[in-house]
């Protein structure tokens, strides 16, 4: 495993730091638009989502959606869309980004419930399979890969 990231640096892999909540959730600090904020990082989650709070925080452009989200103690909750946005983790970065806008109310109040830091959104396996992301427990580590 101490090879792991010199191999994979050699195929334009980015490492992302992550901190193992007391929760067991994975947190990663995130910018989108140029506005840094905390995410989940949600191997079940299909995709990336912010907070309706986060619509101004974000600078992000809101349009209305039929579709409705499901997730864990929530289902058939209002969704709007932003398209066009930029999203960077550490060195890894990506244009032309969709995500999805839900209400989180239901996550953060689970987690500070647990005495943690509220969120602003989740990554989701849309950016990792886009990154063909590794995840490295043992070491906190997120590996994706730099595509364009």
């Amino acid at each position: 495993m101490k090879k792991l990231p010199s191999i994979l640096a050699t195929k334009n892999y980015k490492k992302i730091k992550f901190k193992i909540l007391k929760t067991q959730h994975l947190l990663v600090k995130a910018k989108i638009n140029g506005v840094e904020g905390r995410f989940i990082l949600d191997t079940g989650a299909s995709n990336s989502c912010v907070g309706f709070d986060g619509v101004d925080l974000f600078h992000l452009k809101a349009k209305k959606s039929k579709t409705q989200a499901t997730g864990a103690g929530a289902s058939g909750m209002l969704t709007q869309i932003s398209s066009n946005n930029s999203l960077k983790c550490s060195r890894w970065k990506t244009s032309d980004f969709d995500l999805v806008i839900i209400d989180l109310t239901h996550v953060n109040q689970a987690l500070m419930q647990q005495k943690v830091k509220p969120v602003h959104g989740i990554i989701g396996a849309d950016i990792l399979i886009n990154g063909k992301a590794i995840i490295d427990y043992h070491n906190c580590m997120l590996y994706l890969k730099q595509i364009n």
